[in-house]
C-alpha cells in the first residue's frame, strides 16, 4: 500500500526515532509497503519518520542510479543494492569530503549540494533481525547516511548554509503548508 510521505515541517521529521523490537507489529507489512511508497515516489530511500513514524528503520534501492550516463556525470562507481536497515548504528564515517546535490521526497522541488564523507561503516539488523556491520561508499554511502539522518531527526537542509537557508524559506514555508506540487500522496500539517 502507497502511504502518504510527511512534509517538511512535521515534528516527527525532527525527532530522534525509538529502537524497534523483534515483536513490532506487521513489521513485514511496514517494510512492503515502504517499499511501494518510495518507488510511487521516484526515490531511492525512505526512511520511517518519512511516513510518520519515528522507528530505526529505513530502505533503500539505488538501483535508478545504475545508468552508464550516471555514472559519467556523477564520477561515482554504482552498485545496485537494496536492503532494508532496522536499529542501525553509525560506527564510522571516513574518507573523503564530496559535494553532490540531494533532494528529500519530504521536501520536494529542493535541491542542495551537500557535502558528506566518501565512506561509511554501519551496523545494522535486517529484517529477520540479524546483525551486520558492513562498510559502503561512493553514492551508496551517501544514500544511507541521509536516510540514517532523519532517524536522528535531521535534514539535509540543516547541512546548508544560513545563506542558502534564507534564500529556499519562502519553499519550505510553501511545504509546510502543502503549497507543493508532487505526483505523490503527501501530508502537511500546517494548513
Amino acid at each position: 500500500m502507497v502511504l502518504p510521505i510527511t512534509g517538511y515541517g512535521a515534528i516527527v521529521l525532527k525527532t530522534k526515532a525509538i529502537e524497534i523490537p523483534a515483536d513490532y507489529p506487521e513489521l513485514n507489512k511496514l517494510i512492503s509497503d515502504m517499499y511501494e511508497t518510495m518507488y510511487d515516489a521516484s526515490g531511492v530511500g525512505l526512511a520511517a519518520p518519512q511516513i510518520g513514524k519515528s522507528i530505526r528503520l529505513f530502505v533503500i534501492d539505488t538501483s535508478p542510479f545504475d545508468t552508464d550516463d550516471f555514472e559519467q556525470n556523477s564520477g561515482f562507481e554504482v552498485k545496485s543494492v537494496k536492503k532494508t536497515f532496522i536499529n542501525p548504528v553509525m560506527i564510522d564515517e571516513f574518507g573523503e569530503n564530496a559535494s553532490f546535490e540531494e533532494g528529500c521526497l519530504s521536501i520536494p522541488n529542493i535541491r542542495e549540494h551537500i557535502n558528506r564523507k566518501s565512506d561509511i561503516t554501519i551496523k545494522y539488523q535486517d529484517e529477520n533481525f540479524t546483525y551486520h556491520q558492513e562498510t559502503f561508499s561512493g553514492i551508496l554511502a551517501r544514500v544511507i547516511q541521509h536516510e540514517y539522518d532523519h532517524l536522528e531527526g535531521a535534514l539535509f537542509t540543516d547541512k546548508i548554509s544560513p545563506f542558502k537557508k534564507k534564500l529556499i524559506k519562502g519553499k519550505l514555508n510553501n511545504i509546510m503548508i502543502g503549497k507543493v506540487s508532487v505526483d505523490y500522496k503527501m501530508k502537511f500539517f500546517k494548513k
